[in-house]
């Protein structure tokens, strides 16, 4: 029996839709694999004196933190001496708690050269480590990270990290430098569940 082109278009068009939804479904499938896939979430605030760190736990009905601190280094050290002790404490770090993603502070502006370079050493001593361990990185700008928390761009440390203790439920409040980096874990946090439906994600590095 014989069928009309306009049965044929018809037929296909209702097999090419079978297929897409089908299709739909194995990429909602596997980003949701993808998120599930991310229950410790490590946030890194890199200076070369002062690298700010935070580990948190994707639980219900809110995250919770397994560690945070700053990887301080006396101003009498050496580069390469503050370098190495961040590297080893963040390898420390990694092994513990064994997180799979890492969210870390976006580049800024600096016009002191000298300052610019400084601070990509220190970046780039976290990076090589936490690369190495195979997590995936994303970088989120920090105007982005005071907006996710504070819900203003511009919001002092203070501010960042009063409304860390209290998402996070913390005794006593974070540094400034280990608020940041919890700030950080937290909104790769709420990345990660944004991805769910599709939404705009952090840059992946």
């Amino acid at each position: 029996m014989g069928i009309t082109l306009q049965q044929f278009n018809e037929m296909n068009a209702r097999v090419t839709g079978l297929k897409t939804r089908s299709a739909m479904k194995s990429v909602d499938a596997l980003r949701a694999s993808q998120v599930s896939a991310h229950k410790i979430v490590l946030g890194v605030d890199p200076s070369l004196r002062g690298t700010g760190y935070g580990v948190i736990e994707l639980t219900k009905p809110h995250a919770r933190t397994l560690a945070h601190g700053t990887i301080s280094c006396p101003k009498h050290w050496p580069h390469s001496r503050c370098l190495a002790h961040i590297s080893q404490t963040l390898r420390d770090v990694l092994r513990k708690f064994q997180p799979t993603i890492c969210a870390v502070e976006g580049l800024f502006f600096a016009q002191n050269i000298k300052t610019a370079i400084i601070m990509g050493e220190a970046r780039g001593a976290a990076l090589a480590v936490i690369g190495e361990a195979g997590l995936d990185i994303y970088e989120i700008a920090p105007r982005k990270v005071k907006q996710a928390i504070v819900g203003y761009g511009a919001a002092q440390k203070l501010a960042v990290a009063k409304m860390v203790q209290r998402m996070l439920q913390l005794d006593e409040l974070p540094d400034a430098d280990a608020a940041d980096a919890l700030a950080l874990a937290l909104v790769q946090a709420q990345t990660l569940e944004r991805s769910r439906y599709n939404l705009s994600t952090a840059k992946q590095i």
